[in-house]
């Protein structure tokens, strides 16, 4: 089971339902149930028509994301001089790759139960708060995910997460610049917009059946 993009989006992507937007660990965690009944109601419906869990998933996490910021950092210094429509597209573009992968992934995992949330620990403010969470595989490994939200305009959105120390942010901002050095933002967007880029992410999860 590769795990790898369903860590990511949410990555980096988290669906916060209508609630009090108010505790980031309770959003989390009520998150991660809002995604697994949604699974667990219509996994058979989905494995024949994925598209239809993208765009499910798209209507329940792209509001709750912080897409534009996360699209920046991302961008990096190759952001500099681009036009705010630019980088909606690139945001929009990024995004849409990121739901494609987490439908995949989303329909691998049976239980809610292998999700745990854990309670703030650390320095967090409103520019950057962290909740950690811990994905449990069948072998009982458990694969440590930090969510990363700011607030703004009164909510909590995601805009980063890091998995076992590796930042989604910082992962594709290396390798999104490398395509921006070689052939320029415009072309690297078509590229990306048409699905011909796959961001790679070098974590190797294990989950086999131990024993």
């Amino acid at each position: 089971m590769d795990l790898r993009w369903l860590l990511i989006p949410v990555s980096m992507l988290l669906a916060l339902p209508a609630l009090a937007n108010d505790d980031p660990v309770e959003l989390v965690r009520q998150t991660t149930t809002e995604l697994f009944e949604l699974v667990e109601d219509n996994r058979e419906q989905y494995k024949e028509n994925p598209g239809l869990l993208r765009d499910e998933l798209a209507d329940i996490l792209k509001p709750r994301s912080d897409l534009i910021h996360s699209a920046r950092l991302v961008l990096g210094r190759h952001g500099r001089g681009l036009e705010r429509e630019q980088v909606e597209a690139f945001a929009e573009a990024l995004s849409d790759m990121l739901m494609r992968r987490y439908a995949t992934g989303l329909l691998e995992f049976r239980s809610r139960e292998q999700v745990e949330v854990l309670p703030l620990s650390g320095d967090n403010t409103e520019r950057m708060t962290r909740v950690r969470t811990r994905i449990v595989l069948d072998n009982r490994q458990r694969i440590p995910i930090d969510y990363v939200l700011r607030k703004r305009d009164g909510e909590w959105l995601v805009f980063d997460v890091i998995i076992e120390g590796i930042s989604y942010v910082t992962t594709f901002r290396n390798q999104i610049g490398e395509e921006i050095r070689r052939d320029g933002f415009d072309r690297m967007l078509e590229r990306l917009q048409r699905g011909e880029i796959e961001v790679d992410v070098d974590i190797e999860v294990d989950n086999s059946n131990a024993g």
